[in-house]
């Protein structure tokens, strides 16, 4: 698969567009006013503790209070030989009595264990209240921007990615990319980065990225040293900050084009296009400090016509803000995304196929898997989404339509987790969702419907109407004259279809009603005026 990237500037925004051989695949905006705060760092100030959520809401300068989970937050349980009354698993074991007493001083609730000492910590001392006090400082990191009415998701738990290495200074675990398969370059990239962390003396944790395949030790040494540098700024910045500040920046992260760079370069991108010559000069100084192998495809866009209409970007884009996302073979998804989870419904349309109905079925599924995978990439569709397959009858082809589907989804960035094909042919998945979907980025609820996607009828609106001038009519017995203002729809029913209703309504009140057109209205609003 041949792959490039995009990247458009303007004094507004940055956009960076990947096509995968051709075809717009995944688009990342970044509003200069509106930075996104995925992987800033924070010296932030505890404003609320919540016993009974098990969280905290900590102050990092922005509109709302960002969102601390305790699971979110670095254990660092005390060495066994450090305590003369900790109970170890194995002492549980031995002896049933303490089991009992155990219960008993946790309240029934259940003890962490600690994978690196075995050591069983009571659960008090996991409990984010005996953690966290308000007015508390506190080294936090976002892990996922606001959403909607959301506040930014936090961690205590801080990572500093590179090139081909994340670093993790509150950890001791080396982790490699799942990506990377073969077992024996996992194995190598693990004995490796233990040797050059005892090299270096580097405290803390490191994975491997999918870029370090086959990454020489110089290049990994090289990062180590990177980060490690990196670490110490951060360090010695967060020692700086003055305390009368209720939160600062410790770290910001780099700025959209340098960070695709970073993160969604490899070696199957055969170019990269950039239409702003100071951006260029940038990122060319930047890849040949980290990404060496990607200098030479580095290209100046110097042309009259927009970098994304020459690619058809931009069509692409008003396309994926669509609800409905025709198929080749004349099918087509409907996609609705609500607060709650996304659903994504499959049609055959006007495909009818040719052997039989199932065969029809089967292949629009299969279609609609390589056109589901595409859209929850380029539309950034996160949390629990449900697709809604056509029914099919034979298990062969619900576990094809299954493969095929785990298959596309399989070179997503995001980690996704799918389950089988009921009997009503729906499958529930999960994707990871750590930044605003392009729909919530790009657009705001409609001002006519509130977000509804609909508005009430010419028809209703009438009827309300009615209802409306009989109350008034009960309600204030000097009115010699109803005035109806609305929307030029709504008056064009009344003097037309129900003109006799009108009528018949003037007769019953022995009032007049008159009617005026006010453009500006919507189709639902209208006033009646007493004269």
């Amino acid at each position: 698969m041949s792959e490039e990237l995009l990247i458009n500037i303007s004094p507004m925004e940055s956009r960076v567009a990947v096509l995968d051989n051709g075809i717009l695949g995944e688009i990342y905006i970044e509003r200069h006013h509106k930075l996104g705060l995925v992987g800033n760092i924070y010296l932030g100030t505890v404003v609320r503790v919540l016993p009974g959520m098990q969280a905290a809401f900590v102050d990092i300068g922005q509109s709302r209070t960002a969102f601390l989970h305790v699971n979110d937050m670095q254990r660092e349980p005390r060495p066994v030989s450090e305590s003369k009354n900790t109970t170890t698993t194995t002492d549980i074991d031995k002896n049933s009595e303490a089991i009992d007493d155990l219960v008993k001083n946790l309240a029934v609730a259940p003890p962490v264990v600690s994978a690196q000492s075995t050591e069983v910590v009571p659960i008090s001392k996991t409990l984010i209240q005996h953690r966290l006090h308000e007015s508390q400082r506190i080294l936090v990191q976002v892990t996922k921007d606001q959403l909607g009415s959301k506040g930014a998701r936090l961690t205590t738990n801080i990572s500093l990615p590179s090139r081909y290495l994340v670093y993790l200074p509150s950890s001791e675990h080396i982790g490699i990319s799942q990506r990377i398969d073969g077992e024996e370059e996992r194995t190598r990239l693990k004995t490796e980065l233990s040797s050059l962390m005892q090299t270096v003396n580097l405290k803390g944790g490191l994975i491997a990225r999918t870029a370090a395949e086959h990454v020489c030790v110089d290049k990994l040494e090289e990062d180590i040293y990177y980060l490690l540098q990196l670490w110490r700024t951060i360090c010695a910045r967060r020692q700086e900050i003055n305390h009368h500040q209720s939160s600062e920046l410790i770290y910001q992260e780099l700025s959209l084009p340098l960070r695709s760079i970073r993160d969604l370069v490899h070696s199957d991108t055969e170019k990269v296009v950039i239409d702003n010559i100071q951006i260029y000069e940038q990122i060319r100084y930047f890849a040949k400090e980290f990404v060496p192998f990607i200098y030479d495809r580095i290209v100046h866009y110097t042309a009259e016509q927009s970098l994304f209409d020459v690619h058809r970007v931009e069509d692409d884009l008003r396309d994926a803000l669509k609800r409905r996302v025709d198929l080749k073979s004349g099918g087509y998804l409907i996609i609705d995304q609500t607060e709650a989870m996304t659903t994504i419904d499959v049609n055959t349309g006007s495909f009818v196929g040719g052997r039989s109905l199932e065969d029809t079925v089967y292949k629009t599924n299969l279609e609609a898997t390589h056109a589901i995978a595409r859209q929850l990439r380029l539309r950034n569709l996160g949390g629990i989404i449900i697709l809604d397959f056509i029914d099919m009858l034979e298990q062969q082809h619900k576990d094809d339509v299954l493969e095929s589907l785990q298959s596309q989804l399989a070179q997503d960035y995001a980690k996704t987790k799918i389950t089988q094909v009921s009997e009503l042919g729906l499958v529930e998945m999960t994707r990871k969702r750590t930044r605003e979907s392009l729909g919530q980025q790009l657009c705001e609820p409609c001002s006519t419907c509130q977000g509804r996607g609909f508005v009430k009828t010419a028809e209703t609106v009438c009827f309300e109407i009615f209802r409306e001038i009989m109350r008034c009519a009960r309600t204030y017995n000097s009115p010699k004259k109803f005035t109806v203002v609305a929307h030029a729809a709504v008056i064009d029913l009344l003097l037309t279809s129900e003109s006799d209703t009108v009528a018949d309504l003037e007769y019953l009140l022995g009032r007049v009603i008159t009617f005026d057109v006010e453009n500006l209205y919507t189709q639902e609003q209208y006033d009646i005026v007493l004269d």
